[in-house]
């Protein structure tokens, strides 16, 4: 198991995501943001935002998945908390 902090992600806090793969913190990432989200948080708000400018951009996007892939796979096992 590996794990990937919001921030790593394009967020804006330290909370952990934990998967065997990257699809796995993708998707605990994405709930994530919707509960900051449901409850107005600022920070979380604006990262949306920003993603979103990403995913306008299918190449960008691409690009900054495959990004993210290749870090989570240099990732280290770790046990979760």
């Amino acid at each position: 198991m590996k794990s990937m902090t919001c921030r790593q992600l394009g967020g804006p806090c330290n909370k952990k995501f934990y998967g065997d793969t990257f699809e796995e913190v993708a998707k605990s990432s994405r709930k994530h943001c919707m509960e900051m989200l449901q409850i107005g948080d600022e920070d979380h708000l604006y990262a949306i935002n920003e993603m979103s400018l990403i995913k306008d951009h299918p190449e960008e996007m691409k690009k900054w998945l495959e990004t993210k892939k290749n870090e989570f796979s240099e990732l280290p096992e770790e046990d979760s908390e």
